[in-house]
C-alpha cells in the first residue's frame, strides 16, 4: 500500500473510531467502511509505472502515473509495468562459429517497455522471454559468423543482434535499445595458434619491407655507379672521403693495397692521410 492511501485510510478509520466512541455509531461505522474502501480503491503509480487493470476479467484500462481509483472486488490490477530502461545479461557457452570454432560470448541488452498493455497481456513473463530470445539470437548470430569477423567487427554483430531481438520482442511491447557484446573467449590452444600466425604475418611484412629497401638501395647504387663511371674524379673524391671518415676515429689503422693508392692521386691521398694524423694528435 502506498503512503497516500495508507494515510487516507488511517485518517478515516481514526475519525470513524472517534465517532463510534463519542458521537454516532452509524456515522462512525460509515467512516470505517470508507477507510476500507479507500484502502482497496485508491492507487498511486509512479511516473515510470503503468498499472494494467482488468474489470471482471476484461481489460478496463492502463492507469498511471499519478492517483487513480479502481472498483473494489470487480477491478483487479494484474500487472505493474516499469517503463524505465532495463538491462539483461546473457551468454552463449561453447557455441560454434561458421568455421566450427567453439567460443564463449557474454553480452548485455538494454531494453524498455513501450506498450504496457501488450507486455501484460500478450506474454506471460516478458523478462524471462527476453532472456531466452536473447540467448537464442546470440547463438544464431555466432553460428552465422566467422570467428575473424566476430573478433574484429563487434559493432556490426551488436547491430545484428539488436535488430534480430527487437523484431521478436516488438510484438510484446518491448523496444530493444542496444545490445553490447562484452567478451568473446576462445580456446587457449587457438589463442596460441593465432598469436603465432600474427607473429608470422609481422615477420613476413618485415621481410617484404626489407626486400623493398634492398631493391631501392640497389637502384641507387646503380645510379651512383653510372655517375662515377662518367666522372672518375668524383669516384676518387668519394674514396678519399671514405678514408678520411674512417681514419678520423682515434686509434684507427687502415691497410690499403698499393693498387688502390696508385689509382688515386697520390699527392691528394697523402694530404688526406696527413689531415687524419693531425686530427688524432
Amino acid at each position: 500500500m502506498n503512503p497516500i492511501t495508507l494515510f487516507a485510510a488511517m485518517a478515516l478509520a481514526f475519525i470513524g473510531a472517534a465517532l463510534v466512541q463519542f458521537v454516532n455509531i452509524p456515522l462512525g461505522v460509515a467512516f470505517v467502511v470508507a477507510a476500507v474502501v479507500v484502502a482497496m480503491s485508491l492507487k498511486v503509480a509512479n511516473t515510470w509505472q503503468k498499472f494494467v487493470v482488468l474489470r471482471a476479467g476484461k481489460l478496463q484500462g492502463v492507469k498511471g502515473p499519478g492517483l487513480f481509483w479502481i472498483v473494489p472486488v470487480i477491478d483487479n490490477v494484474v500487472a505493474i509495468i516499469d517503463e524505465r530502461i532495463q538491462t539483461t545479461g546473457f551468454n552463449a557457452e561453447r557455441a560454434l562459429t561458421r568455421d566450427t570454432v567453439p567460443v564463449n560470448v557474454d553480452a548485455i541488452i538494454f531494453w524498455r517497455v513501450h506498450d504496457a498493455r501488450e507486455a501484460a497481456l500478450e506474454i506471460t513473463d516478458y523478462r524471462t522471454a527476453i532472456d531466452r530470445v536473447a540467448q537464442t539470437s546470440l547463438r544464431e548470430m555466432i553460428g552465422a559468423s566467422m570467428l575473424a569477423d566476430l573478433l574484429s567487427d563487434r559493432r556490426a554483430a551488436d547491430e545484428r543482434l539488436r535488430d534480430t531481438i527487437g523484431a521478436k520482442t516488438r510484438a510484446w511491447g518491448i523496444t530493444v535499445m542496444s545490445v553490447e557484446i562484452r567478451d568473446v573467449a576462445i580456446p587457449e590452444a587457438l589463442q596460441d595458434a593465432m598469436s603465432r600466425q600474427a607473429q608470422a604475418e609481422r615477420e613476413k611484412q618485415a621481410r617484404v619491407i626489407l626486400g623493398s629497401a634492398e631493391v631501392a638501395v640497389a637502384a641507387q647504387f646503380v645510379e651512383a655507379a653510372r655517375a662515377y663511371a662518367d666522372h672518375p674524379a668524383a669516384l676518387q673524391l668519394r674514396a678519399m672521403n671514405i678514408i678520411y671518415e674512417t681514419t678520423k676515429e682515434r686509434g684507427a689503422t687502415i691497410l690499403m693495397p698499393t693498387g688502390m693508392v696508385d689509382a688515386m692521386n697520390p699527392a691528394v691521398a697523402w694530404a688526406v692521410a696527413g689531415e687524419a694524423a693531425k686530427t688524432e694528435a
